[in-house]
């Protein structure tokens, strides 16, 4: 059966979230109804409640950045045989289950991204102290002098909670050709890196936060549509909505400049594109039953490229920036002006990874240990050994992603000031 169509229900959050959720715990979520459209209600089974739009922080920073909510629901992920500009990689259709989330209400930005490239510089010289206070004396003195840093080395895991911080870039000017405000969205970063921000900025907050899957992402683009475009069909309207090759001047644009979906989302069409979860795999939904849940409908990665990019960007022209419309990663091509061997798990040196970046998803399900490790780590052989060559090499840092790493980080570079 083709499915032409797509309906929208709205499924029961009980069916995805074993546990009952405390809202004081929780952010964006309130125990009585706020009367606003955006609220998304949750079962009182659950514990109830309402989840919400919310601002988050970036610890010890001014940073921040605003979750949507999105209900559970299901729809028809792909394009009908039908439609203008279809591609064989969007079909056939399936009709797909979604458990409820948060998403960024725009691409991370510089001012978010940045935050994490700073932690670099800090978290090697807090790997050095920790290796050198377990030996020298005028180590443990120095480590007695900063409780911030002590109380987080004695909590530390690094076997669970570890994460490594990108190198500094190669060339800084093709990173940030497209432009570096701090408002507009990040680009050049490899899935790998795009998925370590989201397991630091989880372990600094106390909250699960990943990139979203294929089918997470194209349901909150559709925003409740079964057209070509959140907006419709006519992509003569594009230019009021995304960023593309016939608007964007050859550059990013700062996130939120044009108009948003129907679920208050910036620039799910063009500006930048966006890292999703999966591997590319052309006829993954030929592989898929219908009625299939979102989290079981995952090609996770099982080789290094290509892996699914979603959205289109400024280099991309209207019908790629289709709801639907698919792209995949091609690292040997994007790396060939690295010159680092094996080249760099954390960056991309070509054209198109300038137009290449990602947005955030909040699970209202709480993730268990094999998800978490899933959506976090390496993921396959070749970037466990490139990291690996990093470490060993003293161009790479691990520590463990901690509420308590921030408190440390701004102690020890507090303390560096001092001296």
């Amino acid at each position: 059966m083709r499915l032409i169509g797509v309906v929208f229900t709205i499924v029961s959050p009980l069916t995805f979230l074993p546990t009952v959720i405390n809202a004081a715990e929780a952010p964006g979520i309130v125990s009585e109804d706020p009367g606003i459209p955006a609220a998304v209600a949750i079962e009182a089974e659950l514990g109830g409640g309402f989840m919400i739009p919310y601002v988050g922080t970036i610890p010890d920073t001014y940073v921040s950045f605003e979750m949507i909510p999105i209900p559970g629901g299901e729809f028809v992920l792909g394009s009908p045989d039908s439609a203008a500009d279809r591609r064989e990689d969007e079909g056939p259709q399936v009709r797909v289950k979604i458990a409820p989330f948060w998403i960024g209400k725009c691409e991370v930005t510089w001012a978010e991204y940045q935050q994490f490239m700073e932690q670099y510089e800090v978290f090697k010289k807090l790997a050095e102290l920790r290796f050198t206070s377990t030996r020298m004396e005028s180590a443990k003195k120095q480590l007695a002098e900063l409780p911030k840093v002590k109380e987080y080395f004695e909590k530390e895991s690094l076997e669970v909670d570890a994460i490594t911080c990108p190198t500094p870039l190669y060339d800084s000017s093709f990173t940030y050709g497209p432009g570096e405000d701090p408002q507009q969205p990040a680009v050049t970063m490899t899935q790998f890196a795009a998925k370590q921000y989201t397991k630091w900025l989880s372990g600094i907050t106390g909250q699960q936060y990943r990139l979203p899957t294929e089918a997470e992402w194209e349901y909150a683009a559709r925003a409740g549509t079964t057209t070509a475009y959140s907006f419709g069909d006519d992509a003569a309207q594009i230019g009021e909505y995304a960023w593309t090759t016939d608007n964007a001047d050859y550059q990013t644009h700062e996130v939120a400049q044009l108009k948003p979906n129907a679920w208050g989302l910036y620039d799910m069409h063009g500006n930048v594109a966006e890292w999703v979860l999966d591997q590319y795999v052309a006829d993954h939904y030929a592989r898929l039953k219908d009625g299939v849940m979102a989290v079981d409908a995952v090609a996770w990665p099982t080789k290094l490229f290509p892996r699914a990019i979603r959205g289109g960007s400024w280099l991309t022209e209207s019908p790629d920036c289709r709801s639907a419309a698919r792209h995949k990663s091609d690292d040997p091509e994007w790396t060939l002006s690295d010159p680092n061997l094996p080249t760099s798990p954390w960056w991309f040196t070509e054209e198109p990874a300038t137009g290449v970046g990602f947005r955030i998803v909040r699970p209202l399900a709480q993730m268990d240990a094999e998800l978490r490790k899933k959506v976090w780590d390496a993921d396959v052989e070749r970037i466990q050994l490139d990291v690996a060559d990093r470490l060993e090499e003293g161009r790479g840092v691990q520590v463990s992603a901690d509420p308590r790493l921030p408190a440390a980080a701004a102690e020890m570079t507090l303390s560096e000031k001092v001296e």
